[in-house]
């Protein structure tokens, strides 16, 4: 089998040398010798039948690599020496293209980048670049034509240099929306490249409602109707972008409350039931804001009633809008609702606390047919009673002069 490699890492170094390279390839178990142009290296290691590494010979300039086995050399791949060991690499740039206008942001992506003094296309110097890291910058295009070489100059010297294509026949390309999920009516910003032309901004295959160009690299855009999440692009006479993604917000909606109805001074605990409540800022009740409230998850909402009279509209707030109104009304003759017992189960003679709302005003405590031993109020929402004689499981009631709560189950031990 002949020798074939894929890949050198890394493509590019000093041009003294001396710097280690992996081929990876298959047949490697055969070399005999590894050539950087007509120079054999001065020692390389087999590590298996697909890797090697080998110790790179000085050099100028792009030369091929090859791996010669007895029956042959394997077919090459391009390693360029760019000078001094403290030279920068571009190993890539992206995009590789930009409006012969300039004005375009690229980033290059490789090594040796801190204290970069200049970044120049074809001998053009960019018209500004930030150094992120020793592996990332980001630079902006000048106006050019053709096909250029961009390199990086450090105090270490210069890089090897990187195709990059002025072209007018670009289409935009989009960065980032922001917020990237929002309602319909609200104005979003978009970010990108090339933009300035802008014929049109879809969400999904819905047209933006209207949208303005800022510049370049800006547009604001109208949140048109629609649900879920879809592609957003921009287009111009020189194509459709690249999308991303954006998320329609819908209000949310309330299903159901339980109970539907509370004490004029507040301080019930309701559910509400629906969707859409991940998120929620407000829940109001006739525009008064609820005492409290826990989005338990998108479905499921605990809310604190605040003061109020008559029947009101309860609504939820998100992001996404307002919800629709259900009813709740304030009433000062609604009977005691019962939430839990503790323990549950106990003998004749113990003391149980009963949970619950509006109990404050209890005459009775029965379990099953048989009234408490005794009970005493401790709030509006506890009572302690005192189990009397029974056996088996009975419903446990509070009555007061607004009638008789709903059962919890009691066992007696």
């Amino acid at each position: 089998m002949p020798v074939f490699i894929t890949s050198l890492v890394p493509s590019s170094g000093p041009e003294s040398g001396g710097n280690t390279v992996s081929i990876s390839g298959c047949g490697l178990t055969a070399a005999i010798d590894v050539t950087f142009g007509p120079v054999s290296v001065p020692s390389f290691t087999v590590v298996s039948d697909t890797t090697l590494t080998a110790v790179v010979p000085p050099g100028t300039g792009s030369v091929p690599v090859t791996v010669v086995a007895a029956d042959g050399a394997s077919n090459s791949l391009s390693y360029n020496y760019v000078g001094s060991a403290g030279s920068p690499v571009i190993q890539a740039i992206a995009p590789q293209a930009g409006d012969p206008a300039g004005g375009s942001d690229i980033i290059a992506v490789g090594s040796g980048f801190t204290g970069a003094t200049a970044v120049d296309f074809g001998g053009t110097p960019a018209a500004g670049f930030t150094v992120a890291s020793d592996t990332i910058m980001g630079i902006a295009t000048p106006p050019g034509s053709g096909t250029v070489l961009v390199t990086v100059t450090t105090p270490g010297g210069t890089s090897n240099g990187v195709p990059f294509t002025y072209s007018a026949s670009l289409p935009p390309r989009l960065l980032a929306a922001t917020p990237s999920s929002a309602r319909p009516g609200r104005t979003i910003v978009i970010f990108g490249c090339k933009v300035n032309r802008a014929t049109a901004v879809s969400f999904g295959a819905t047209p933006a409602e209207s949208f303005t160009v800022l510049s370049d690299n800006v547009i604001l855009a109208v949140v048109p109707p629609g649900t879920g999440t879809v592609p957003l692009t921009v287009t111009t006479p020189a194509g459709t972008s690249n999308p991303v993604q954006f998320t329609f917000l819908s209000p949310p909606v309330i299903e159901a409350l339980a109970p539907q109805a509370g004490d004029p001074a507040g301080g019930s605990d309701i559910i509400a039931v629906g969707s859409g409540f991940t998120g929620a800022t407000a829940v109001d009740f006739g525009g008064t804001p609820a005492a409290g409230f826990t989005v338990a998850s998108d479905t499921i909402m605990g809310i604190a009633t605040p003061p109020g009279s008559g029947t009101v509209l309860v609504t939820v707030t998100t992001p996404g809008g307002t919800s629709n109104g259900v009813p709740f009304t304030y009433s000062a003759s609604l009977p005691p609702r019962l939430l839990a017992a503790t323990p549950s189960s106990a003998r004749t003679g113990d003391t149980i606390v009963i949970f619950g709302c509006k109990v404050n005003r209890a005459t009775a405590v029965s379990f099953g047919a048989t009234p408490a031993e005794s009970f005493t109020v401790l709030s509006d929402n506890v009572i302690l009673a005192v189990v009397p004689p029974g056996t088996g499981t009975v419903p446990l009631t509070v009555t007061t002069p607004t009638g008789t709560s709903n059962p919890v189950q009691f066992t007696y031990l």
